[in-house]
């Protein structure tokens, strides 16, 4: 079987997207040939029997020589594939889907957003199958979705050669961490609003915030800028270590006590899985973790509720999950083997591209 995969960003070490080179690795293992289009391409490493093909963002090309690489690439190497993949992107199929229809090639859309636009719907009627990681990720109503779990290659965060989790004193500070792209939606301000209450309440518990991320669009650097301003007397406190690569996360999760998850998508978000799969408790306002909650490898807060996120945070501190015995929580571990693991979702996308 030789597949084509069409993703945004093939590189390793990129803060957002570094996590889809694994993807790539475990789908090379399980095919004869696998070629990938992406928008950009940075550091890989990848085995030989993977094309890595750009259509040359790192180049800064025009979005017409885009186009013509795109077309140019999936024309040339036509008889080269069985089926495609396409990570995030329902543009691609817009583009292309009519031509795969035609050549009748299976085509898969993985997508994991709330947002329910003209592309997604035109990419619904030409693709053959969508896979998503929950009932919250895909909001387009569809027989062509299934359900498979969000992909986290646990073993990159946790093994039994981890260096081991960072435990909570009592005689020390509560190391709060919370990673993702700043913007509004994320609801940052009520993680920050916790834990300078949680400081001006003076009740004996010391707390610290690194947030990990960056802002990238204009409005998103303005809102960050607008955040540190308001908050800047507690920047010694609560700090902003911008992003990070993405083989510098497993060690961010386990130097914390707690992550701390604020959103108004309502999705599952990657970032809380990778916490979990890392043994790091988790504190969230997510409405997708219904499953975890019951299972006590997440708690939850209202959203927006500052006041209810300190008391979450107090409580988790004084119930003991956070001691040297409990740590790390392999509940949460094994919660993301069994329902989020990459090897799993591997393993359904061969399944349905080798069906006859």
């Amino acid at each position: 079987m030789k597949l084509l995969v069409i993703t945004q960003k093939v590189d390793k070490n990129d803060s957002n997207l570094g996590f889809f080179h694994a993807w790539l690795e475990k789908i090379a293992q399980r095919v004869d040939y696998l070629y990938v289009i992406c928008l950009e391409k940075g550091e890989y490493s990848l085995p030989e029997n993977v094309t890595v093909l750009s259509l040359g963002k790192e180049e800064n090309r025009s979005r017409l020589k885009y186009l013509w690489r795109f077309y140019f690439y999936i024309f040339k190497y036509e008889k080269e594939y069985d089926g495609v993949l396409v990570h995030m992107n329902p543009e691609y199929i817009v583009l292309g889907g009519w031509l795969w229809r035609l050549w009748q090639k299976k085509v898969l859309l993985w997508y994991t957003h709330k947002s329910v636009d003209l592309k997604l719907k035109i990419a619904e009627k030409l693709v053959t199958k969508i896979f998503t990681a929950s009932k919250e990720s895909f909001r387009l109503k569809s027989n062509k979705v299934e359900i498979v779990g969000h992909g986290i290659n646990v073993a990159e965060f946790w093994s039994s050669t981890s260096s081991g989790r960072a435990y909570y004193d009592q005689n020390l500070v509560l190391k709060l961490i919370t990673v993702g792209r700043i913007a509004p939606a994320k609801d940052l301000e009520t993680i920050i609003k916790a834990v300078v209450y949680l400081i001006e309440k003076k009740s004996g518990l010391s707390v610290s915030l690194d947030i990990i991320g960056e802002a990238i669009l204009p409005q998103d650097i303005v809102y960050q800028e607008n955040l540190k301003n308001k908050y800047a007397q507690f920047s010694q406190t609560i700090k902003f270590l911008g992003k990070r690569n993405h083989q510098e996360m497993p060690k961010e999760y386990q130097s914390h006590q707690l992550f701390v998850h604020s959103s108004k998508t309502g999705s599952v978000d990657k970032v809380v899985l990778e916490a979990l799969a890392s043994g790091c408790p988790v504190v969230t306002s997510g409405e997708a973790y219904a499953d975890a909650v019951q299972q006590g490898v997440v708690f939850v807060f209202p959203i927006g509720d500052y006041k209810k996120l300190a008391e979450a945070i107090e409580k988790t501190q004084s119930s003991g999950i956070l001691n040297s015995d409990k740590l790390p929580n392999v509940s949460a571990i094994e919660y993301v083997r069994k329902n989020h693991n990459l090897d799993l979702l591997i393993n359904r996308i061969q399944g349905y591209f080798s069906q006859k």
